[in-house]
Parts: structure tokens; sequence; C-alpha cells
């Protein structure tokens, strides 16, 4: 099972929307009304602030830059795991399933904030966009990061599913052959994870326990982790089932 990490996983209660509202008034710029920063969460920050918050391209790396900044010294720590969600993907790892994290965060920022929100151990490999915020605009949105999980893991699955709460984790799951489950807690406005293609969309985590269960029922997991459970799963293991 491939998770998507901020509408989906981690709850920013406001540290991105919030930190990106201070981040362009700090440098001077407009701040967008709030339903266009909502939407500034999910694909790439360069790429948000310059389609939606309209960000000069010579001032893209200045507003980043505060942003990081802010995010790190607050707001991972003031986000939070949706409720259930941990005791969900516990769940799933405890059936001996095979579950990562395919975000469009940078991967080292992923993993900061997974580990200070205890989740890193949950996780058998975290993906996401390069440091390099400019390189990350140019990825064709998720398709790329899920299909680095996917080839992390070629040989351990036969079936794999993507849970996400934009049309971006539909359409990356789609382009890489995947169902996609969508989450109705995070940010995507009303609709959009039906009209992007999602095989369903639940609104609770053992709704989603649940939905997991009965697009993979028919496919166990037999790759064994390792004692030490977390993102250094057992390397090297072969084996069918469902990531």
């Amino acid at each position: 099972m491939l998770f998507d990490l901020d509408g989906t996983l981690v709850d920013p209660a406001g540290a991105i929307t919030g930190g990106i509202s201070a981040a362009l008034a700090s440098c001077g710029l407009p701040v967008p009304p709030a339903a266009d920063l909502q939407r500034m969460v999910g694909p790439a920050l360069v790429t948000s602030l310059r389609d939606i918050a309209g960000v000069p391209a010579d001032r893209v790396d200045e507003v980043i830059a505060i942003y990081r900044a802010g995010y790190r010294s607050a707001g991972m720590a003031q986000s939070r795991p949706y409720p259930g969600i941990a005791d969900t993907v516990a769940r799933l790892r405890a059936e001996g399933r095979l579950v990562a994290v395919a975000t469009q965060k940078p991967e080292p920022l992923a993993m900061e904030l997974l580990t200070t929100q205890d989740l890193l151990d949950l996780f058998d490999s975290v993906h996401g966009s390069p440091a390099d915020e400019q390189a990350a605009a140019a990825l064709d949105g998720k398709t790329t990061i899920i299909a680095a999980a996917l080839a992390r893991h070629a040989g351990s699955f036969d079936r794999a599913v993507m849970v996400g709460d934009r049309r971006h984790d539909v359409h990356g799951a789609a382009a890489n052959g995947l169902e996609c489950i969508g989450v109705d807690w995070g940010f995507a406005a009303a609709g959009e994870l039906e009209a992007a293609g999602a095989v369903a969309v639940v609104g609770t985590a053992e709704d989603l326990l649940a939905e997991l269960h009965s697009l993979t029922e028919l496919h166990s997991l037999t790759e064994p982790h390792s004692e030490q459970h977390g993102f250094r799963a057992q390397e090297g293991a072969c084996a069918h089932g469902s990531l």
C-alpha cells in the first residue's frame, strides 16, 4: 500500500497554508484567498507558488526559504496524524503487508516529518521529491515518485494500491497502472477525487482499512519483515502480495 503524506497521513493543522501565507506576507507579496491556499497543498511548492499564488519566478526561492524555515521550526510539531490512521497502517503491517509513503514533499523533509510524528517506523520505505525545489517542480506530478516506490519493492508484490487526498495522487497512480483510494479528510475540493477517477472515497481510517481489505482480499503478502520493523525493512526479500 502506498500512502500520500500531507492530507492523508498527517494533518498539517494550518502549518502549510498558514506557513505559506506568512512567508508571502513577509516578502511583501499578495496572500491568496483561503480556498487557493488549500489548493496549494499537494503539488510541488514551486508550482503552487507560481501558478496559484502568482509569485514571480525570481522570488520563488526567497519565499520557499522563509516558508521552510518556519515549517521546520514549528510547523512539523504543529502537525498531527489523522485520527486512526497510525492504527490502520500498523494493522496493515501486522498483516504482513508492505506499506510505503509516496509524497511530493521533498524526501528529506518527509523523513523529518514522519520522525517528528513518530510514524517513520510504520513504513517500509519513503519516497518523495528531490531536495532541490526546482528539480521537484520539473517532475511529472506523482508519477515518477510512485514509480520509484514500485521499483524499490519490485518482485515483492503482485498488486499495489495508492491512497491519497488529491487528484494528483489518483493521476499518478493511474499513470503507473494502479487504483487509488481517495480520503475525504484532506485538501481535495468537493467531487475532485471522484472526477479524477478514484476507485473509492472514504471518510474514516476504519473505512479505509475495510476498502483496502476489499481491494486486496485475494492477495496476501509473504515478504518477511526484519524484527526491527520500520523504514529499514528486510533487504533482498522477494515474494508476492500487495504493496
